[in-house]
Protein backbone atom coordinates (compact mmCIF):
# COMPACT_ATOMS: atom_id res chain seq x y z
CA UNK A 1 0.00 0.00 0.00
CA UNK A 2 1.81 3.24 -0.97
CA UNK A 3 0.29 6.31 1.01
CA UNK A 4 -2.37 8.28 -0.96
CA UNK A 5 -3.00 10.82 1.62
CA UNK A 6 -1.61 13.95 3.06
CA UNK A 7 -2.05 15.56 6.43
CA UNK A 8 -4.42 18.13 5.63
CA UNK A 9 -6.83 15.20 4.60
CA UNK A 10 -5.49 12.90 7.86
CA UNK A 11 -6.30 15.75 9.93
CA UNK A 12 -10.13 16.41 8.42
CA UNK A 13 -10.73 12.80 8.91
CA UNK A 14 -9.70 12.62 12.49
CA UNK A 15 -11.42 15.62 13.29
CA UNK A 16 -14.87 14.54 11.57
CA UNK A 17 -13.93 11.40 13.48
CA UNK A 18 -13.94 13.00 17.10
CA UNK A 19 -16.91 14.96 16.30
CA UNK A 20 -18.98 11.53 15.21
CA UNK A 21 -17.60 9.84 18.46
CA UNK A 22 -18.48 12.84 20.54
CA UNK A 23 -22.08 13.13 19.32
CA UNK A 24 -22.44 9.36 19.33
CA UNK A 25 -21.49 8.78 23.19
CA UNK A 26 -22.95 12.02 24.15
CA UNK A 27 -26.74 10.08 22.63
CA UNK A 28 -26.90 13.35 20.13
CA UNK A 29 -26.92 10.84 17.60
CA UNK A 30 -28.96 7.30 18.04
CA UNK A 31 -29.88 3.96 16.39
CA UNK A 32 -28.99 2.88 13.40
CA UNK A 33 -27.73 6.25 12.03
CA UNK A 34 -25.24 6.38 14.90
CA UNK A 35 -23.92 2.98 14.66
CA UNK A 36 -23.31 3.67 11.22
CA UNK A 37 -21.71 7.24 11.64
CA UNK A 38 -19.66 5.65 14.10
CA UNK A 39 -18.19 2.72 12.01
CA UNK A 40 -17.95 5.34 9.65
CA UNK A 41 -15.86 7.26 12.01
CA UNK A 42 -14.12 4.19 12.48
CA UNK A 43 -13.03 3.78 8.95
CA UNK A 44 -12.03 7.18 8.98
CA UNK A 45 -9.45 6.87 11.89
CA UNK A 46 -8.12 3.73 10.09
CA UNK A 47 -7.78 5.15 7.31
CA UNK A 48 -5.83 8.27 8.40
CA UNK A 49 -3.76 5.79 10.53
CA UNK A 50 -2.56 3.87 8.01
CA UNK A 51 -2.05 6.89 5.00
CA UNK A 52 -4.12 5.12 2.62
CA UNK A 53 -7.98 5.41 1.37
CA UNK A 54 -8.67 2.79 -0.69
CA UNK A 55 -11.47 4.37 -2.37
CA UNK A 56 -8.58 6.64 -4.06
CA UNK A 57 -6.61 3.97 -5.51
CA UNK A 58 -8.86 2.64 -8.20
CA UNK A 59 -9.13 6.42 -9.34
CA UNK A 60 -5.57 7.03 -8.97
CA UNK A 61 -5.79 10.42 -5.93
CA UNK A 62 -3.48 11.18 -3.94
CA UNK A 63 -3.70 14.16 -2.01
CA UNK A 64 -0.16 13.91 -0.89
CA UNK A 65 2.24 16.19 -1.87
CA UNK A 66 5.08 14.94 -3.90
Amino acid sequence: MKPNMGSLDRTIRIIAAVIIGALYFTNTITGTFGILLLLLAAVFLLTSGVSFCPLYAPFKISTRKP
